[in-house]
């Protein structure tokens, strides 16, 4: 433990499993958008670029949608290794997952997963033949986040610092699937 962390009087580490990290994981990651990286084996830089989750199934598995000549499906196909990166705000909700993802190119799951401003990327709409769906089965990640909401950690960080203690709202752990 690090010695910020030996300092803090509250509990602030808190590895989750099964169906408690599937659950953060959807808290966390749901209606957001991400940078998605590939290229993870390489060595050399990550290939990143935002991306928006269209859902996030109970088994915890994110779907996006993406075009099949993009470089990113292109990159899946050699190494289909993904992390994942989102930041709720400014003081809250960081999360990476680590995991394997799978080029899916079944037309109802398509559907399921459409929105209509898509059609800014894919000009035919839902049916437009470059679309497939990525799934991300995450493995293993990390979160970072307030206990209780980005009021009370600035209030306890104030408190903390007139006090010269560390008291800081904040939890974090491992995520294994």
């Amino acid at each position: 433990m690090d010695s910020i962390n030996k300092q803090q009087q509250e509990k602030n580490h808190e590895d989750l499993h099964g169906a408690e990290a599937k659950a953060r994981i959807k808290d966390m990651a749901k209606d957001s958008s991400c940078f998605f990286c590939t290229d993870l084996k390489k060595g050399d830089a990550f290939a990143t670029r935002p991306m928006s989750v269209q859902d996030i199934d109970e088994e915890g598995n994110l779907w996006f949608l993406s075009a099949s000549d993009s470089n990113k499906n292109q990159k899946i196909s050699v190494d289909p290794s993904v992390q994942l990166l989102f930041q709720g705000s400014s003081y809250s909700e960081f999360l990476t997952l680590f995991g394997s993802a799978q080029i899916v190119l079944d037309k109802q799951k398509i559907k399921e997963l459409w929105n209509p401003i898509l059609k800014t990327w894919f000009t035919e709409g839902v049916d437009d033949p470059r679309i497939t769906a990525l799934k991300i089965e995450p493995h293993k990640g990390y979160y970072w986040d307030t206990k209780h909401g980005a009021a009370v950690s600035m209030i306890k960080q104030a408190a903390g610092a007139i006090m010269g203690k560390t008291l800081d709202d904040s939890i974090e752990g491992n995520i294994r699937i």
